[in-house]
């Protein structure tokens, strides 16, 4: 009963995330591009350090993880 319930978790999450990816382009605040996010262009190069959506997705994920974890 338990590993079924969470193969139907796993398959909500999967879900959810293809539709935040197939819709990502139509939300006001694109993951990727969000306001902390370091980006340096130099001439030849790019240089990208995603530091606010890194921090936003670690969040989200120990978020759903601590409510998984209690029972």
């Amino acid at each position: 009963m338990g590993f079924g319930r969470l193969l139907v978790y796993i398959g909500l999450a999967v879900v959810l995330l293809g539709l935040l990816i197939s819709l990502g382009e139509k939300l006001p605040v694109r993951f990727g591009r969000l306001p902390g996010d370091i980006v340096y262009r130099g001439k030849n190069t790019t240089i990208y350090f995603p530091l606010a959506t890194s921090l936003l997705l670690s969040l989200v994920l120990t978020l759903v993880l601590w409510l998984f974890g209690r029972r």
